[in-house]
């Protein structure tokens, strides 16, 4: 048994452990190397970052009060976020929320402003309004320590604001991938895959929705719409580990990454500018889709909440799992075992985290915005920690956050927040659409990945 267990951790070692070495590392932070705008650049990121750990400090110190102490964080909850037009406790979680999102947008402008992305001032822009109107009109003081921070950074910012320009690798990127045959053969299978289901599923379905001489066509578009969502989460799973899997891996095998070193890249420009060039390729294919989707709305049944809410389901995954190969990339010296490492993670991600929900929770979140009790217990704060542990899992699988998104949407008329009763005290509970919280976590691992993938590929110059 023992010896078993030593071959299993190793298999798992060799498959999730580090093989770059470091004379492969991208040697560009030495101090005495650096110019004074990659300094600069430096000094911006960390402060940006320092933020982003600062309000998920704040974030879980706000959870905390809000699970030990609810009267006393209801009343601060109300304090902090003023304008929010709903309950006291539903304005302490819009408030951890707000938090959450400024602590996400930190880590995107952090990666943005180390890349030295030309994006990277039109975001701080979006940043600074969007937290003065939250301060202004709804009261939400947290915005101020965003502000704060936002403030520092934008003195570094202004003394060098050409630092900050189109990143040449994702140009290089975009421009020969378009250039070639496989991209337009990919969106093309991708497309007549997705017809051909859509065609297949109208032709499944309209036995089952079609009542003596009336056809209920509500019914059949929404089942049409679940379905081309469906393959086009599949189809995405699948084709998007592979965009990004050898972006540096493929680079050592063709003997270039030595070349690249001597350029005056840097370690974030580079990844960024590959993952740059397989969100475009991503969007380009999702966006292709949406006609097949918007054949829903000639049945009817779907909305264009519904669309725009599965467009950035979609978006977010697609996402995640770009940054989760690019870290495989930056972190092994095969593109084979990049990939092989990217998809049992997506794997794992898409089928293995909803049995796990199941086993552990028993379906508690379902079963709370379906009305129905959410477990067997006497216990308020268990079965509010059932509920909360569901919705968090249901929350980073796409799968069953598109589906409990869509019965909130139904069933209650809610894409945000949606109070739950719990069964045994009859007290009222605030949850989160799983599509929000989803989109949240998505997003800041996409960040966290991309800075962990620059930290694989430098070392310090010794």
């Amino acid at each position: 048994m023992s010896q078993l267990l030593k071959t299993g951790f190793t298999g798992i070692r060799a498959i999730f452990g580090g093989g770059n070495t470091s004379g492969d590392a991208w040697i560009d932070t030495a101090t005495e190397a650096l110019t004074p705008r990659e300094s600069l650049v430096a000094r911006v990121a960390r402060i940006l970052q320092w933020a982003a750990i600062i309000h998920a400090l704040v974030a879980v110190v706000l959870g905390v009060l809000l699970f030990a102490v609810p009267d006393t964080a209801q009343n601060l909850g109300q304090t902090l976020f003023s304008g929010a037009s709903a309950r006291a406790g539903d304005a302490m979680l819009l408030t951890m929320i707000g938090v959450l999102v400024n602590m996400t947008a930190f880590l995107l402008l952090a990666v943005a402003a180390m890349a030295q992305e030309t994006w990277t001032w039109p975001f701080f822009v979006v940043m600074v309004v969007l937290n003065v109107l939250a301060l202004i009109q709804l009261g939400f003081l947290p915005a101020v320590l965003a502000l704060i921070a936002l403030a520092v950074a934008l003195v570094y910012m202004v003394r060098d604001v050409r630092a900050w320009h189109a990143n040449p690798v994702s140009v290089k990127e975009l421009r020969g991938r378009m250039r070639g045959v496989r991209a337009f053969a990919i969106i093309t299978i991708f497309l007549l895959l997705m017809s051909a289901f859509t065609v297949l599923l109208y032709l499944l379905q309209l036995p089952a929705v079609t009542g003596g001489r009336t056809i209920v066509t509500g019914e059949l578009g929404r089942l049409l719409f679940i379905g081309v969502v469906g393959i086009e989460l599949v189809l995405v799973v699948f084709i998007v580990p592979a965009l990004t899997a050898g972006a540096v891996s493929g680079e050592r095998e063709r003997k270039t990454y030595d070349l690249l070193q001597t350029t005056l890249l840097s370690a974030p420009m580079f990844l960024v500018g590959k993952m740059e060039s397989a969100l475009g390729y991503i969007v380009l294919l999702l966006a292709s889709a949406i006609p097949l989707q918007s054949i829903a709305f000639l049945f009817g049944g779907v909305g264009e909440t519904e669309v725009i809410v599965a467009f950035v389901i979609l978006m977010v995954t697609g996402l995640v799992l770009g940054a989760l190969g690019l870290y495989f990339s930056a972190q092994t010296e095969r593109t084979l075992t990049a990939t092989v490492r990217v998809y049992t993670v997506a794997l794992v991600l898409c089928f293995g985290v909803p049995l796990v929900a199941l086993f552990l929770f028993q379906n508690a979140f379902g079963n709370a915005i379906s009305g129905l009790p959410a477990a067997a217990t006497r216990s308020p704060l268990t079965e509010t920690l059932l509920i909360y542990g569901d919705m968090l899992l249901a929350s980073i699988n796409p799968i069953t956050a598109a589906f409990y998104t869509q019965q909130m949407l139904i069933d209650h008329q809610q894409l945000g927040v949606l109070q739950v009763q719990l069964a045994s005290s009859g007290d009222l509970i605030p949850v989160i659409s799983p599509w929000l919280l989803m989109t949240l976590i998505y997003l800041a691992t996409t960040a966290v990945l991309i800075l962990l993938a620059v930290r694989r590929m430098r070392r310090t110059a010794s």
